[in-house]
């Protein structure tokens, strides 16, 4: 169902895309958007290495949700900042391709747990992560990209 990778020198292993998906911030979620066309969106992500999905939080409306509740299937891309070889000019980047479905998480207590693990991507902060939770956590709509398909890739842009 899903394509071979092309360059198999390149792929990176199971482990290196996680590595990838848990340590970087944001990436582009990729839907089906209005009139059938491709909608992508940066979003920060959250990697859960107890049930291996990708978490995201928004609001309650807009495209992204219209989209989601339309048709579950979606792609996200995550790169790293890359890294040169001494001496070389051109970066060498890793990117992580997940294919899966969306799903609608209602639980306040999973929407509270994963959105704490979220923030803690971005600050440690808790008192000031407890608070946003109460003031948004009513407003907030927590979604999950089920994985059916990673791959990963490491190239180098020379």
């Amino acid at each position: 169902m899903f394509r071979p990778m092309a360059r198999r020198k390149q792929q990176l292993s199971d482990a290196e895309c996680i590595e990838v998906l848990t340590r970087e911030l944001r990436g582009v979620l990729s839907l089906l958007g209005d009139d059938d066309y491709p909608y992508g969106v940066p979003l920060n992500h959250y990697y859960c290495p107890e049930d291996g999905k990708l978490y995201f939080h928004g609001g309650k409306k807009g495209h992204r949700v219209d989209a989601m509740r339309r048709h579950d299937k979606a792609s996200f891309c995550v790169c790293d900042a890359g890294y040169r070889k001494e001496g070389e000019w051109a970066l060498n980047i890793r990117s992580v391709i997940v294919f899966g479905r969306m799903e609608i998480i209602e639980d306040r207590e999973t929407l509270e747990r994963i959105t704490r693990a979220l923030s803690r991507k971005f600050t440690d902060d808790e008192a000031y992560i407890d608070e946003e939770i109460a003031k948004f956590a009513a407003g907030t709509l927590l979604c999950a990209l089920v994985p059916e398909h990673i791959t990963g890739k490491l190239v180098n842009e020379a």
